[in-house]
């Protein structure tokens, strides 16, 4: 749901009553991944997508349905052998569904608002909803931020009907909202959810109904919304301006970085969030790096290259790559030896940057090096698919039967 989350925003701000269709988890080839949602108004309009088209149409009803009956509902869509073009994922996958009403007054609205609202504005925050369990608490809701993602650093809770909790705190933020059953299920459901937060995940847990880690009579999606992930680029030659652009077109906030003012200019990298003219391994010293972000070192000048490498390959980052032929890459390597750089930390190292696609253009050269990025996030191999057995999508598990499964 928080995919779409600007719109949905509008929404409230509107009015509007209207259904949500929300991915819970996906077995096999299906095409979009959990938290992709479709959501319904109550004048018809329709926005976002659970599937590319192969089960929108049904989908479309449930959510017009759950408007009409203010019922939450499952649904399970996979693969029909008997008649393809019956609803079913041609594709062969499996998608679970959960489809809410979020209409005026109903007691899950305010939570839905709130976390919609945070995740519009590019705030961090976790959506945790009861998927499977008792009648009366799927669907039930409650989000979760971290600590001073506010101007108080301290919880504000909005108006719930009864049977919800007006919010409190876990270890590492706080929370709005509830489930209205066992307090203790909110605030554990509020830490694992502010753990799937840290990591920037989506997917599905299972919990006790009154909080306890055994047993699982309760299955909880929890989508997160987390500002997009940095990608800084040291150097500012032409490979640059064009990985730049590629960068923004993964949703990237892209930050490039080079010691000379000469080149590092916004005539010459208009697309960039941020320019800075500094040393590469200052301006990496100072600046805030996370799990998520990605270095990429087109410089290939060694007074440049071997401090700025030195520090990122001991950062704890997503990607380093540096770009250069392969007698500079064993220059580099030899240099970063003699500067104390383990095997172990060279064995980071992503270079010569990017992936054999025989690419010679700046252009083809930057998707190269986001080809590489992509295929290391998700753990794809970077081989063709003709004629593959590896699997399309790397990031989803299988669903067991008759159970939702949980995605990374």
């Amino acid at each position: 749901m928080l995919d779409i989350a600007e719109e949905l925003d509008r929404w409230v701000e509107q009015g509007r009553d209207f259904a949500v269709a929300t991915v819970v988890a996906v077995g096999g080839s299906a095409p979009r991944r959990p938290g992709a949602a479709l959501a319904v108004d109550a004048d018809g309009t329709a926005i976002g997508s659970v599937s590319g088209g192969c089960v929108e149409g049904a989908v479309y009803e449930l959510c017009r349905q759950a408007l009409e009956d203010g019922e939450s509902v499952l649904e399970r869509f996979g693969y029909s052998d008997d008649d393809a073009f019956a609803v079913g994922l041609t594709c062969g996958g499996i998608i679970d569904i959960l489809v809410t009403p979020v209409r005026v007054g109903d007691r899950v609205r305010p939570v839905i608002a709130a976390g919609l609202k945070a995740a519009a504005s590019g705030g961090a925050t976790a959506l945790a909803r009861i998927v499977t369990g008792p009648a009366d608490l799927v669907g039930r809701a409650l989000i979760v931020r971290p600590h001073g993602s506010d101007d108080s650093g301290s919880c504000k809770s909005a108006s719930y009907d009864s049977g919800f909790h007006g919010g409190g705190s876990y270890d590492s933020g706080y929370y709005e909202g509830g489930f209205g059953a066992h307090p203790e299920l909110d605030r554990t459901v509020a830490a694992e959810a502010g753990a799937f937060l840290d990591a920037g995940r989506t997917g599905t847990l299972e919990i006790g109904e009154q909080g306890s880690r055994c047993g699982a009579p309760l299955t909880v999606l929890v989508e997160s919304s987390v500002p997009p992930p940095r990608m800084i680029v040291f150097g500012a030659i032409d490979f640059a301006s064009a990985l730049v652009r590629v960068g923004k077109f993964l949703n990237y906030r892209v930050t490039v970085c080079d010691a000379r003012p000469v080149f590092a200019t916004e005539a010459r990298f208009p697309e960039a969030d941020e320019i800075v003219v500094e040393w590469p391994h200052r301006y990496l010293e100072r600046t805030e790096v996370d799990a998520r972000t990605v270095l990429c070192v087109l410089t290939h000048d060694a007074k440049f290259d071997v401090p700025l490498l030195r520090l990122a390959l001991r950062l704890p980052v997503a990607y380093v790559g540096a770009m250069g032929s392969r007698r500079t890459h064993l220059d580099r390597n030899a240099r970063l030896r003699e500067v104390g750089v383990t095997e172990l930390e060279l064995a980071r190292l992503r270079s010569p940057i990017g992936l054999d696609l025989g690419a010679r253009t700046p252009e083809e050269t930057a998707l190269s090096i986001a080809a590489e990025i992509v295929a290391d996030r998700r753990g794809g191999t970077g081989v063709p698919l003709t004629g593959a057995h590896t699997a399309i999508h790397h990031d989803a598990t299988s669903l067991p039967t008759g159970r939702i499964g949980s995605v990374a």
